[in-house]
């Protein structure tokens, strides 16, 4: 059994170089890298506390949590801080970084730590966008747990249509392939389809800024701020941009017909997945038959697939569009665990918080 302690004496430099080791040895999504996590950091966590279990003096779990205190107690938050602004970045594929071939055993011992075991009074935590792996490790527990939220995670299998030797297309519908391709003809016939790759970082950031005005020029137009309407929500991303492009994590792809931009795509690549974290599409030159959303996506898959990538996440959210260009799901979960005479007022406030946040913060317009 590992020795876990939580402490909130916390220098982030330090858990910089505690994360990016344990990273090297921990199979996790791009939401647990250091490279996300350790995003503005000391702003995102005012009262940070930190969860870390140790083997012979080796880190093989570390969690990074903000503490908000409230009439009473305190609530953990497992890489979020429970403050509006800073959360609209939305975090998703969450957990504790833990040490390859170890997550089954670890969670369990980690959850009991940080919720509070032994005589000590129980915490109340809060962990967003969790898979079921963790729901299964409370369920053996003593902790009262309420799920406040269940989202499906639709994705494509691309290293799956690689091995049984299939095209993307053949594992679609046959409605949505004929949508595809009407609307690849479409807009063909106003020139060339093409998808470029921003290949720097001015770049990137050039793509960014005319993706998040198509993206709120769609948004405002429904009555809803959009993502970007939240100053912070941009600054993370300059600055994610500037701690990951190097490193190959970031994507952004702008899809072209006739050299007139239709769409831009925002990804994040890491280990093999591409996530599709962020879109904007030009509507005022679509119809009903040229739809930017599915050729955007299309193509940026087929690209995908012939790199090499192996799977593309549309992350959180059954939108149809997801479901029509998926070729699988994955389900995430939205937990609050705490003592049960407060449970269900607070898991009831949570989750109409996080419907607005969700709402509000629309990464990804239907398409």
């Amino acid at each position: 059994m590992s020795r876990i302690e939580l402490s909130e004496e916390v220098d982030f430099d330090r858990i910089g170089e505690l994360w990016r080791d344990l990273e090297a040895r921990a199979d996790g999504s791009f939401f647990q890298s250091w490279a996300w996590v350790g995003c503005l950091a000391s702003e995102r966590f005012p009262n940070p506390v930190l969860l870390q279990a140790r083997e012979g003096g080796v880190a093989v779990a570390l969690g990074l949590f903000n503490r908000r205190r409230r009439l009473g107690g305190s609530d953990l938050l497992l890489n979020e801080s429970g403050i509006a602004r800073f959360d609209s970045v939305f975090v998703e594929h969450n957990g504790f970084l833990i040490e390859r071939d170890r997550a089954a055993g670890s969670i369990a011992e980690c959850l009991e730590a940080v919720i509070g075991a032994r005589g000590r009074r129980p915490r109340r935590v809060v962990l967003s966008g969790i898979p079921e792996s963790y729901l299964a490790a409370l369920r053996h527990g003593p902790y009262p747990h309420a799920i406040r939220a269940t989202r499906a995670a639709p994705f494509v299998d691309l290293r799956a249509l690689r091995q049984q030797g299939e095209g993307y297309l053949d594992r679609l519908s046959a409605n949505t392939r004929y949508q595809l391709r009407r609307s690849r003809r479409r807009y063909e016939a106003a020139g060339e389809l093409s998808l470029r790759r921003a290949e720097s970082i001015a770049e990137t950031r050039d793509f960014l800024g005319r993706l998040a005005e198509l993206h709120q020029r769609y948004w405002t137009g429904r009555g809803r701020p959009g993502a970007f309407a939240n100053a912070d929500f941009r600054r993370f991303h300059d600055t994610l941009i500037d701690r990951a492009f190097a490193s190959g994590a970031i994507d952004l792809m702008r899809v072209s017909a006739g050299g007139q931009a239709i769409g831009y795509l925002y990804n994040l690549r890491y280990r093999g997945t591409v996530y599709a974290y962020q879109s904007g599409f030009d509507y005022a030159a679509s119809d009903a038959q040229r739809k930017p959303g599915l050729t955007c996506h299309h193509l940026a898959i087929e690209r995908y697939l012939a790199e090499g990538a192996e799977r593309y996440d549309f992350l959180a959210g059954g939108d149809r569009y997801k479901l029509s260009l998926s070729t699988g799901a994955a389900t995430l979960y939205w937990l609050e665990i705490g003592p049960r005479r407060r449970l269900a007022a607070v898991t009831q406030w949570l989750g109409a918080l996080a419907r607005k946040r969700f709402r509000d913060g629309e990464r990804r317009p239907a398409i």
